[in-house]
């Protein structure tokens, strides 16, 4: 995937004018260069970080003529306007291994769902260290073989190439079927009991020596 972005000269408070005009400002940093203040097209960038994400290599062209192998990180987000306010391109070395958090996706149907049992995704992003060219894009979790309660998929039973290290403990706990929990019915609290009221002889309205 290629991603072509501008040297940019605009900066501090005036970057608003950029991204009123499509553009998002971003920076590029890395390992044996000097850091460049970019702009890249909002529309270009969204189309290449939905397939990319922030775990695969990305080509980044500055103004049609250096190109650098980068990951895409810091992506920061105005969720009111739902857009992306700035972004950070970090340059990398084909050779050398990086630390990345790999997504976690389930496929499949759990036929345990239908015994009215409930899936839990134990994890959600699973670290790895691997070269660029072999950080995998996501973890699909294939839930089919999930039929009975404690059934459970740990990252050991993930078939992960030599060319990957995850991070985490082989026998940690990605995905497990648990009980559903049984709601409790609330029973109202029991009607106080009617006490009758105590009387006293000669005390009581309308006795004889009241009359």
């Amino acid at each position: 995937m290629e991603l072509k972005t501008q040297v940019r000269s605009i900066l501090g408070k005036k970057v608003k004018n950029l991204r009123s005009e499509g553009f998002i400002p971003a920076e590029l940093y890395g390992k044996g260069i000097e850091n460049k203040h970019l702009s890249v097209g909002s529309r270009d960038f969204m189309k290449v970080f939905k397939e990319a994400g922030e775990n695969t290599v990305v080509t980044l062209t500055v103004d049609d003529k250096e190109k650098f192998p980068v990951i895409i990180s810091n992506v920061h987000f105005d969720h009111l306007k739902d857009e992306v306010t700035t972004v950070d391109f970090h340059k990398i070395n084909m050779d050398e291994k990086i630390e990345a958090e790999i997504p976690v996706e389930l496929t499949g149907e759990a036929p345990a769902i239908k015994k009215g049992l409930i899936v839990v995704k134990v994890m959600n992003e699973i670290k790895v260290s691997a070269t660029p060219d072999h950080l995998p894009h996501k973890f699909e979790i294939d839930v089919g073989g999930l039929v009975d309660e404690g059934n459970a998929i740990h990252i050991k039973d993930l078939n992960i190439g030599k060319e990957v290290k995850v991070m985490s403990p082989e026998d940690s706990v990605i995905v497990i079927v648990n009980k559903m929990k049984e709601e409790k019915e609330e029973t109202p609290p029991p009607a106080p009991e009617a006490t009758a009221t105590e009387t006293t002889p000669g005390t009581e309205a309308g006795t004889e020596e009241n009359k």
